[in-house]
């Protein structure tokens, strides 16, 4: 008979994030032998189910959103890794969400359509997208920005992350009104999918026009929940298969009798995943405007600045000056930028040869790709595309697993 090690899941599995992980564990055990796999479909677990302890799991990785929750685990005394990193301990390694890269990736992807005006919506008693509030409040500031966020007490007797975002429905109202009276055009950035979308009804009810007036980013890229916003909603992607696969790879080493090498591992996001949410560009000077178009309908097919400036028929001092002066960088810089995103896009997600991509990215020769690929990204083509795949699910090792987000205690 097989001896398969039973191991309990305690994740919620009614949103994206959760079947991510539980996506990621699944490849982990196809990967490295499979075991036995307790989980209940749901919402976030307040306390272990009632008959759970005479099922004597040998290990569990959960979402530990509870503390009666993380008194009953560690009562069991066998291996936890815990995936939603609230409470420190010195038992139970904690792996999640680097919320300070996430809030740089939602806001430098404002930054680069040229927004000036920014505000965040989030919950204030869930304690990501307080991570992710702070962190925006600081890294707008390091770049002369002001953040501007919306102040909403759960109301009382409300608890649980899932009832405290339902709750939230009732500040649609007083939303809308803050919202409209603050400065457009507007960068505001959601702290969770379910935000943002509450964020998009209270525009609706107030007229405001997404994204012409306010750019609306959420958190999560829930595909479910972004394409039933209206307009459909941008987000960041966070790799959950790739925390799913760490979880059980520390796991599995705890369960053999290893020590976790480190107590706290924060993963990066993938990127943001842009819809119809955040299409708009904050550039009020209209020739500005034509040209940004231009270069991002027609960068991929090797424009030069003069055809950029034949298109908005002004002087390329001109057009200099006014690039400098709206979005901080140069026509030639901004063709660059868009063939770049492009190159690195293909190169994570495809297999094509790197001439093909040059091809496809606008550049007439390879060795002309690759010079400017590793100047702007500090890689060769080829080492980012190994980096990128390393850095999903798939390609964990533990030589990769350590980088800039994770943190010893």
């Amino acid at each position: 008979m097989v001896d398969r090690p039973k191991v309990g899941l305690l994740i919620q599995s009614s949103l994206e994030y959760g079947r991510g992980l539980l996506r990621g564990i699944g490849a982990y055990m196809r990967e490295h032998g499979a075991w036995d796999v307790y989980h209940r479909s749901g919402e976030l677990a307040e306390s272990l189910p009632s008959h759970f302890r005479r099922w004597k799991p040998r290990g569990i990785i959960a979402q530990i959103a509870d503390p009666k929750l993380r008194r009953q685990v560690l009562r069991l005394k066998v291996p936890v890794v815990d995936l939603f990193t609230l409470y420190e301990s010195r038992r139970i390694p904690r792996i999640g969400v680097d919320n300070e890269a996430v809030a740089r990736v939602a806001a430098d992807h404002l930054l680069e359509r040229g927004y000036k005006n920014f505000a965040y919506c989030g919950f204030a008693d869930v304690f990501y997208c307080e991570e992710r509030r702070h962190a925006l409040l600081e890294y707008l500031r390091q770049r002369g920005h002001e953040l501007a966020v919306f102040n909403s007490p759960t109301p009382s007797g409300t608890t649980g992350v899932f009832n405290i975002e339902a709750a939230g429905q009732l500040d649609i109202q007083r939303m809308g009104a803050w919202i409209d009276s603050l400065p457009k055009p507007l960068g505001l950035i959601a702290g969770s999918d379910v935000r943002a979308q509450q964020v998009l009804s209270a525009c609706s009810e107030y007229a405001i026009r997404v994204p012409d007036q306010v750019a609306v980013t959420g958190v999560g890229n829930d595909e479910v929940l972004c394409n039933l916003c209206d307009p459909l909603l941008s987000s960041v992607q966070l790799k959950t298969e790739e925390i799913g696969y760490r979880a059980a790879a520390v796991l599995d080493r705890m369960m053999r009798g290893e020590k976790p090498e480190r107590m706290l591992t924060l993963v990066e996001p993938l990127g943001m995943v842009t819809r119809q949410s955040t299409v708009a560009l904050a550039i009020e000077d209209p020739d500005v405007v034509a040209a940004v178009c231009f270069i991002r309908e027609r960068a991929l097919q090797g424009i030069t600045v003069q055809d950029v400036v034949n298109h908005v028929a002004i002087s390329q001092s001109t057009l200099q000056r006014r690039f400098a002066r709206t979005l901080g960088r140069s026509p030639r810089q901004e063709i660059i930028r868009v063939q770049v995103e492009r190159v690195k896009d293909l190169l994570a997600r495809s297999d094509m040869p790197l001439a093909r991509i040059a091809e496809m990215a606008g550049f007439s020769y390879l060795e002309c790709m690759s010079k400017l690929f590793k100047s702007k990204m500090g890689l060769t083509p080829g080492q980012y595309r190994k980096q990128a795949r390393q850095d999903t699910w798939q390609g964990y090792s533990d030589s990769s697993a350590l980088r800039g987000g994770d943190q010893n205690y």
